[in-house]
């Protein structure tokens, strides 16, 4: 029986991992074989609190369980009171460009801020009215303004004065536009004009693409892009201290993306903005800030095309000489992802069918002996040793159990002797014959 599950939670686990990606809630409950590097990552956290940042970046082979280990890192990090975010690189995105890549980049870390309070993401909105309320209580408090009145238009400007204020008090660079942009998202506020607020989130989340557009909508003389985007994380990450949270982690998944970049030139530049906000948080040019990268051992080791191609990366993020598979340091830049054992993989399908039955109501009849037989027989398939991932054991699992409940009467064994598998993995190695420019 999984414990204090919710029906929320227990239907995202169930429905994502039968679509083949990881839920955005619920991890937790579902997590084995990572205690060693959940307990390191709690302890640094405690280190980002206290106004540290810190960079790490989480390697392991395909479906060895890297974007599971970035979800529940989100999962830790919001019960300690950290704003939260995550987002994929893709073939449209990265951290640097000059052709909107990287605002892309930034617009998707935007759209997907949680608090625990909406650990799904979309929470932008809810921390700025948050923040603004803060405002507003204090200039109430500070002017011996009733508090059911401090919302009156008449007060308008005095609120706006402390924002900008405020925003000047933590913000460096770009700390202008964006104190107007929030004294305009507190007048839509005030006014009840959701199209003010809705411009003002826009020009937050980085999706104007002109200057005019956003002077005509907002009265601000820029807009947030690919050279600026960084210097606004920054300013975001100081306002959520001042409101009380504990910092701001980002998590940025699939960074194979950045290796597969075909133009050299390009492909260093987005590393040298990894080398850029590394040196930024182990110096102290930024506080409370937490960035998570995931990838392959090609992305980091490749010496072509990976982050050691770049020989400051290298330097920085060699393994400990003295680590072995038995003896970790978690303590360093870099965490490698072990894959989980048999005694691992038959605890998790244990979880999924609890999960799985929480979920449906129902009692599915699969004894522990006819998991270790369904084990068996996909590891001992040929070619499992070789590219099987915990991804399609969970799927072929869960897919079992679905047609056990819909079929109660169906011949177990049988269904399990038909599984076939198939090499996911996707083709890396291929992209090393694309001409380099």
């Amino acid at each position: 029986m999984i414990e204090n599950i919710k029906p929320k939670e227990a239907t995202a686990i169930i429905n994502s991992l039968l679509g083949g990606v990881v839920p955005r809630i619920g991890v937790q409950h579902i997590t084995v074989g990572r205690s060693d590097e959940v307990k390191a990552f709690i302890a640094a956290l405690e280190d980002v609190k206290n106004g540290q940042s810190m960079v790490k970046f989480w390697i392991g082979d395909f479906g060895s369980g890297k974007s599971f280990m970035l979800h529940l890192l989100n999962t830790v990090a919001l019960k300690q009171k950290f704003v939260v975010t995550s987002a994929d690189f893709t073939p449209d995105n990265r951290l640097y460009s000059n052709d909107g890549k990287a605002v892309i980049l930034y617009s998707a870390i935007m759209d997907n801020i949680a608090i625990q309070t909406k650990p799904e993401g979309g929470a932008l909105s809810t921390l700025l009215e948050k923040w603004i309320e803060q405002i507003v209580t204090k200039t109430a408090q500070d002017n011996n303004i009733p508090i059911a009145d401090i919302r009156n238009e008449q007060y308008l400007r005095l609120i706006q004065d402390n924002i900008m204020k405020t925003v000047n008090e933590i913000t460096d660079v770009g700390g202008f536009d964006f104190g107007v942009v929030v004294m305009k998202y507190y007048e839509g506020y005030i006014k009840s004009d959701d199209l003010l607020k809705r411009s003002a989130l826009k020009w937050l989340k980085g999706e104007y693409r002109t200057k005019t557009e956003a002077r005509q909508d907002l009265g601000v003389r820029e807009i947030i892009n690919d050279l600026n985007y960084y210097d606004m994380l920054k300013n975001f990450c100081k306002l959520f201290v001042s409101m009380g949270y504990s910092g701001f982690m980002i998590n940025l998944d699939e960074a194979i993306n950045l290796y597969k970049i075909s133009t050299s030139a390009t492909r260093e530049k987005n590393y040298e903005k990894i080398l850029s906000i590394y040196n930024d948080c182990l110096q102290g040019k930024v506080s409370n800030l937490f960035l998570n990268f995931a990838g392959t051992k090609d992305f980091l080791e490749n010496e072509r095309r990976g982050l050691f191609s770049y020989q400051a990366l290298k330097s920085r993020l060699e393994t400990n000489k003295f680590e072995t598979t038995e003896v970790r340091d978690f303590a360093q830049p870099v965490i490698k992802l072990m894959p989980l054992d048999h005694n691992e993989v038959f605890a998790l399908l244990k979880k999924l069918k609890a999960v799985f039955d929480f979920n449906y109501k129902t009692a599915i009849d699969i004894s522990d002996n006819e998991i270790q037989l369904f084990m068996e027989e996909m590891f001992n398939k040929p070619g499992a040793s070789e590219f099987l991932t915990p991804r399609e054991v969970i799927r072929d699992f869960l897919n079992i159990l679905s047609i056990i409940r819909q079929n109660p009467n169906i011949d177990k064994k049988k269904l399990v002797g038909d599984i076939k598998i198939k090499d996911e993995r996707p083709n890396e190695i291929a992209v090393d014959s694309i001409e380099e420019i």
